[in-house]
């Protein structure tokens, strides 16, 4: 299935739209304004969470947990390398996806168990803060699109930072 994920411009706090294919909202992510670290609501079209994403603060990575009725369902971290950006989705089980790609091009891949499972891309979406995710039908969209907001902000951050680190020098 394919979504776009779109990040809404005037809003407190990072809030976004995920729809399908043909521009219905599916999904809402609610960004918390004012808190120690980012908290995020993943809910559905009628608004009821389905998840909350939430930074873990004291971690050498960056590294946020996916929380589903109360319990920690999965987490996702920032490992360290050189080239690429590269992310683990740890679930459950021995089912992590390994998530790899590139900033500049925003271009990511989902792989489980040396299958590609899913693929973000800002390619056809390169004039607004959007991206396209195709995900395979028989897997976990919640989870990956969990895994998407995390990447955005992570990605976001970092950006940020090194925008910050420039002006002060």
């Amino acid at each position: 299935m394919v979504f776009r994920i779109k990040e809404k411009f005037w809003s407190w706090g990072n809030d976004f739209a995920i729809t399908d294919s043909v521009g219905n909202e599916v999904y809402y992510v609610d960004g918390k304004a004012f808190s120690w670290g980012d908290k995020l609501s993943f809910q559905n079209a009628d608004r009821e969470e389905l998840a909350l994403i939430s930074q873990k603060m004291m971690s050498w990575k960056p590294r946020y947990q996916i929380i589903m009725d109360g319990n920690v369902f999965a987490e996702v971290i920032k490992e360290w390398s050189w080239w690429h950006k590269t992310f683990t989705l740890d679930v459950p089980g021995p089912n992590d996806y390994t998530i790899e790609g590139t900033f500049w091009s925003h271009e990511f891949d989902f792989v489980r168990q040396n299958k590609s499972v899913a693929r973000i891309s800002k390619k056809h979406w390169s004039w607004t803060d959007s991206y396209g995710v195709d995900v395979a039908d028989d897997e976990d969209s919640v989870s990956i699109l969990c895994a998407c907001i995390v990447i955005d902000q992570v990605l976001h951050n970092e950006s940020n930072s090194h925008l910050s680190n420039n002006l002060t020098d």
